[in-house]
């Protein structure tokens, strides 16, 4: 910047595009307030070369500092296309209280809003919870509406359609534990007992938790995005309007389904899972494929799979439950679905991993 006489001009050189990092326009105000007598601003654009949005935005902010300085700015210079867009950008002024001033709260608010709203989330989830054990106790007696095509449909989809994931995840880790135990065992000579560690984890924990997760994030993710799909296109609203209770026609028959499912395919998960850990147990281990599924079998008891498949049906009832929920809470934009879905993963894996924990305590205090 150059000024005498009280005129002062801002010469432009290169190029003043966003990613060539051109000069700020802080340090050209700071050079502006070095002239204090300068009463006309003048540009010189001859050395420029290639301009966007940067320059706009540049050029706006050093006219309005002038207009709050009592200087005159000549936008004659400037190209053409500057001078339009700093004439529409002009054209309109700025409403007052239209950007939102950022302001920081206090940490103690923060977390005082966090909790009301954890709060009132588990307020909707114990509701939602009632709202679906009215509706098993109306199908148990026989007066749910609902269409058992709906209830045959989704137990082929989440049963016999996630065998293959089911099948490639539970093996992997039951060749995992078995790997893991054998280095262990190694130490003291007691490889055999390999058996024992894979055979029980699987069967008590492994399996059913396994199956879960991989259910909430298949199964339970689609539940959300349906449901909330039919929230956007307001199907529901339909429902009721049709006087149909949406808890039985769209969320019982899920419930039902995972209910019915999950231990079954805890069953199936747990088989291969003890196979994954046989065929380590066999190759890296000292065993005979027949001495590990006698140890396996001298191992597990029957209340060993009964625990099992008590985690499978509890696990799959949040899962349906996670997923319906998510989905009716849904909003009425297309974003929202995305939402849904993902706070249904969420949801299920979390109270799945609680019930996990509340479950073991319960087993423990009972001696089972």
């Amino acid at each position: 910047m150059t000024g005498d006489g009280g005129k002062a001009m801002l010469q432009f050189h290169g190029v003043w595009v966003i990613h060539g990092r051109p000069p700020t326009a802080d340090e050209t105000l700071h050079d502006l307030d070095q002239h204090p007598g300068i009463q006309t601003l003048e540009f010189a654009v001859d050395d420029m070369g290639a301009w966007d949005s940067a320059l706009v935005t540049f050029l706006m902010r050093i006219i309005a500092a002038c207009n709050a300085r009592k200087i005159e700015v000549d936008q004659s210079a400037l190209p053409d296309g500057v001078q339009g867009l700093l004439k529409l950008a002009h054209a309109v002024p700025e409403r007052t209280g239209a950007r939102r001033a950022e302001k920081s709260e206090p940490f103690l608010v923060h977390v005082g809003k966090d909790f009301v709203d954890l709060v009132q989330s588990t307020g909707e989830i114990v509701a939602f919870l009632g709202l679906s054990v009215l509706s098993f106790r109306r199908f148990l007696t026989g007066k749910a509406r609902y269409r058992k095509t709906d209830l045959w449909l989704i137990m082929q989809q989440a049963g016999a359609d996630a065998l293959p994931i089911i099948s490639l995840v539970t093996f992997l880790v039951g060749m995992i534990l078995a790997f893991i135990g054998i280095q262990q065992l190694a130490r003291f000579g007691a490889t055999i007992y390999v058996a024992d560690l894979v055979g029980l984890a699987t069967v008590m924990q492994i399996g059913a938790l396994i199956t879960a997760i991989v259910l909430a994030g298949r199964t339970g993710a689609a539940f959300a995005a349906q449901i909330g799909t039919m929230q956007v296109n307001e199907e529901i609203d339909a429902l009721k309007t049709l006087a149909i209770d949406p808890m039985d026609f769209l969320v019982l028959p899920r419930m039902l389904a995972l209910m019915l499912m999950t231990p079954l395919l805890c069953v199936y998960a747990d088989l291969m899972g003890i196979l994954g850990g046989a065929l380590v147990g066999t190759l890296v281990g000292d065993a005979t494929l027949l001495q590990y599924f006698q140890q396996t079998r001298a191992a597990i008891g029957l209340h060993h799979v009964a625990q099992g498949l008590i985690n499978a049906a509890v696990y799959g009832a949040i899962v349906a439950v996670s997923g319906c929920l998510r989905g009716v809470q849904c909003g009425r934009s297309a974003s929202s679905v995305g939402l849904a879905t993902t706070s249904a993963v969420v949801t299920a894996i979390v109270f799945i991993v609680i019930a996990a924990a509340v479950l073991t305590i319960v087993y423990n205090a009972l001696g089972f």
